[in-house]
């Protein structure tokens, strides 16, 4: 597991600049993981048939419009809520202050900071490109990524079920590997709220606080 300062480092980054993940999002598209999900989803017997279930909610939620470039959006705000919603409101005074006058002191709300470094990763992401152009459903639908897709929300269900079921509310749980580079931080530092308690949370979000400050 990384260490308090790490987690605290990376969400500091992600708050200061959230463009600076886009490069790892970037690299979420990738074939050779796709094929080795492909590969693992062949022998993997023992959940096949709860695979093909998952498959059956995948497509209809692609028709639905899963894809649509506010759902992108609203995956990552959801995360991001999840991790405000646990966070001091002073806290949030002096994390945040980086991101403008307009949304600082206590009027602060858990959406607009959230709605603001959602949509900056979504409009310089390539994967909207992708979503508008219909790259990701078309390869959702069939092959590697569809199972791949799955095995993240299976993971994610098992290791932070608080987050997976505020996401399966809308499906939004096949969108999570998407954007599973640019949310990591902020999910490990939940982990560690629920695994280690409070206290440990505090700690990270004290460093998170003075990483903030000395960034330039």
């Amino acid at each position: 597991m990384s260490t308090y300062t790490d987690i605290a480092k990376r969400i500091a980054k992600i708050i200061v600049s959230p463009d600076a993940v886009i490069g790892f999002i970037h690299g979420v598209l990738s074939v050779p993981q796709d094929l080795g999900y492909l590969a693992y989803g062949y022998i993997d017997t023992d959940s096949r048939y709860n695979r093909e279930t998952e498959r059956i909610r995948l497509i209809k939620a692609i028709r639905f419009g899963i894809l649509q470039n506010e759902n992108f959006v609203r995956t990552i705000e959801i995360v991001l809520n999840k991790f405000n919603q646990y966070m001091p409101i002073e806290k949030r005074d002096g994390i945040y202050a980086k991101m403008g006058a307009s949304v600082l002191g206590r009027a602060i709300t858990n959406s607009i900071i959230s709605k603001k470094i959602a949509t900056i990763i979504a409009q310089r992401s390539s994967l909207m490109v992708a979503l508008r152009g219909g790259v990701v459903g078309n390869t959702l639908l069939a092959g590697g990524m569809a199972e791949r897709s799955i095995y993240n929300s299976q993971k994610l269900q098992s290791t932070d079920p608080e987050i997976y079921y505020a996401l399966r509310e809308r499906d939004y749980d096949f969108l999570y590997f998407l954007v599973e580079p640019a949310l990591n931080p902020f999910v490990e530092a939940l982990r560690i709220r629920k695994n280690q308690g409070e206290t440990a949370f505090i700690q990270i979000l004290d460093l998170v606080e003075k990483e903030v400050k000395y960034a330039r």
